[in-house]
């Protein structure tokens, strides 16, 4: 066994490097955030072993067995691995792949629910679990249901049931579908356990998207809608991205009445806000496209977004005052979710509209902030809370769960923005450093900044 002087001034006079294929990881004198409290563990030794945390204990008490790859924790935080609860994967063939995958894990996502799936992601997503592809664990939703995929009630059962033989993790639901197609596959996916989520039809409605025990509702989809005064039109008109443009009309007042009737239904929600506020807010799309994460994206993708935004804010009905009111009102129901105790989920649907892949989820965890949560309950609906949910082993630093952990050179819960001071990235027990993450980014940069 090494003596913690001399393994300290081994990693920290020499810079310690070990080869990456090492099955022992001990991660030495750091901080260590579980996420099971809100609590910081001084002067801990963590040590990783096939892919589990196998040890937790006080710098000068943990021996560390000969041969074990070192990393300095000293000034540093640990803590889980962050969950993207609302990801749209390439085909398993894509050349977005190992790029999206590798923004992912360079920002400490070391899981990720795809909710755009093919059958390709089925083999996918065990490469992963084996190391034959990098990138984040994934949990596969199955090809969308929606207004033109789905033929009928009969339609609706049969293609639920397909894909829950073929093993997809979750049926994901688009717009469009009748309130009976709706029923049957709300239905059958109960019958089956095999849980829906995504967005509310409008023909049938948030309340009983939640009588029928949608796993989750993305977008915070249909809550506006409910809002809306019992003599309202709730169709037709203009009700623009997530009806952002019904704003005006809404009974804000009933906000905490549809927060309980969610948490008394115990459907999560992944609100994806920064979405939201990349399309309608007043943020320019110059300052948009200089984010500092732009130069990971192709400049026809940037363009693409770029486009997307300015034709949304040409609109005829689209109003600026509406707009404003919108993202108020969508933080304070994130906040009103949280209070009442409906679980949320860390996600931002990445990449989309200038969502970079991992980065868009720091910019989630800030506006969650924003909206009223503490870092800490924030950090939770990606950690915690997305592991509760999926039934998974991580989500916390606890002895025998998964090794999926983020290295940050400060603490997040006195500051959100510390997430994005990544010093490295334990991937399913393997040691990843800042360095070498950025080295594998290299290949994605473009010319922009």
């Amino acid at each position: 066994m090494m003596t913690v002087t001399r393994l300290l001034l081994g990693i920290t006079l020499f810079g310690f490097v070990a080869p990456l294929s090492a099955e022992t990881t001990a991660i030495v004198n750091v901080n260590v955030i579980p996420m099971t409290s809100e609590s910081v563990q001084a002067a801990q030794t963590v040590i990783l072993e096939d892919g589990l945390i196998a040890e937790i204990g006080n710098v000068d008490e943990t021996p560390i067995p000969e041969g074990t790859m070192l990393v300095d924790g000293t000034d540093r935080y640990l803590l889980p691995g962050l969950a993207e609860m609302h990801a749209h994967v390439p085909s398993a063939t894509s050349a977005k792949l190992d790029r999206d995958f590798s923004l992912f894990v360079a920002n400490g996502v070391t899981t990720i629910r795809g909710m755009l799936g093919e059958q390709s992601h089925l083999a996918l997503r065990q490469a992963l679990l084996d190391g034959d592809v990098f990138g984040p664990r994934l949990i596969t939703s199955g090809p969308s249901l929606n207004g033109r995929s789905v033929t009928g009630v009969a339609n609706a059962r049969e293609q639920v049931r397909e894909q829950a033989a073929r093993g997809y993790d979750f049926i994901k639901i688009h717009p469009g579908l009748s309130a009976d197609e709706f029923r049957a596959i709300a239905t059958t996916a109960n019958e089956l356990g095999i849980p829906f989520a995504g967005h509310v039809p409008v023909a049938a409605g948030l309340i009983e998207a939640l009588e029928l025990n949608m796993a989750s509702v993305d977008h915070l989809d249909g809550y506006f809608v409910a809002l809306l005064p019992a003599d309202s039109h709730r169709s037709g008109g203009y009700g623009g991205f997530f009806d952002v443009m019904l704003a005006g009309e809404l009974e804000q007042q009933r906000i905490d009445e549809l927060a309980s009737a969610t948490a008394a239904a115990g459907t999560w929600n992944v609100a994806t806000q920064v979405l939201v506020e990349n399309r309608i807010s007043e943020e320019s799309v110059g300052d948009l496209l200089n984010r500092p994460e732009s130069k990971y994206m192709p400049q026809a993708t940037l363009q693409r977004w770029a486009d997307r935004k300015q034709q949304m804010l040409a609109e005829r009905d689209f109003d600026r005052d509406v707009a404003n009111l919108a993202i108020e009102l969508r933080r304070k129901l994130i906040r009103a979710l949280h209070e009442a105790g409906a679980g949320l989920l860390l996600g931002s649907d990445a990449p989309q509209v200038f969502n970079v892949p991992g980065f868009s989820l720091h910019r989630e965890l800030e506006i969650l902030v924003a909206s009223g949560l503490t870092p800490f309950e924030a950090l939770q609906a990606g950690t915690t809370a997305a592991a509760n949910f999926l039934g998974l082993n991580t989500g916390a630093v606890e002895i025998g769960r998964a090794a999926d952990l983020i290295l940050l050179n400060d603490n997040p819960l006195e500051d959100i923005k510390n997430t994005s001071r990544i010093h490295g990235v334990v991937l399913r027990g393997q040691w990843l450093s800042a360095r070498a993450l950025e080295a594998r980014l290299d290949a994605y940069r473009n010319d922009i900044n």
